[in-house]
């Protein structure tokens, strides 16, 4: 029973040590460059994310990396129109946070290299409109909340590419895909979806 409980003792001890061996975890910070699709004259906004990341090695070539993330995302709108023969230029800012949850597999193809490819949730927190309304150059700002016709959750899927050092940092690019609706039916937004080029780096512990 002793030998039992002793082989037992060593096995767990082995496992938790491998376990740790193959888990990291820290932090990440990047840029991001969105739009939304289907949107008349949208633009390309910059914005950022930061959050937290996770990898849990499941062989020299697989991983599983799961992350949380602030993500400021949206679309800009640059375009004139003419309202009772009066000339009137936009400079538009649609802006939505997102708390985002990336579940992504990994495979390293090359040593340090690897591609990463998982579905992504997202939580929507705030969505706000900045417009800059210019007429006979006269300016007037005009912000507003339209959280109320956008919709809470959004899903789509990421695909990028990592490096990662030897003494803990990486970069890494990656397109985040929206696969839902952004606006609630008959709205805006109604058929449009987030489009995310980010670009990061991070340290795992």
């Amino acid at each position: 029973m002793k030998n039992i409980l002793s082989i037992a003792a060593l096995v767990a001890i082995s496992f938790s040590a491998n376990a740790q061996q193959n888990f990291t975890i820290g932090p990440k910070a990047g840029v991001n460059f969105s739009t939304l699709s289907d949107v008349p004259k949208g633009k390309m906004l910059p914005g950022f994310y930061v959050g937290a990341v996770a990898e849990l090695k499941l062989s020299d070539k697989f991983s599983f990396q799961p992350e949380l993330v602030y993500s400021s995302q949206g679309a800009k709108n640059i375009y004139s129109e003419t309202v009772a023969s009066v000339s009137v230029h936009h400079h538009n800012h649609d802006k939505l946070e997102y708390i985002n949850l990336p579940l992504l597999a990994k495979y390293y193809f090359i040593k340090g290299f690897s591609v990463e490819l998982g579905p992504q949730f997202g939580l929507l927190l705030k969505a706000t409109n900045k417009d800059e309304i210019t007429t006979n150059g006269v300016e007037v700002k005009e912000d507003t909340d339209f959280k109320k016709e956008v919709n809470t959750f959004d899903f789509g899927i990421g695909a990028g590419l990592a490096y990662d050092l030897p003494n803990g940092f990486f970069v890494n690019a990656r397109y985040n895909l929206g696969l839902t609706n952004v606006g609630k039916s008959n709205q805006y937004y109604d058929g449009s979806k987030n489009r995310v080029t980010q670009l990061g780096v991070g340290f795992k512990f």
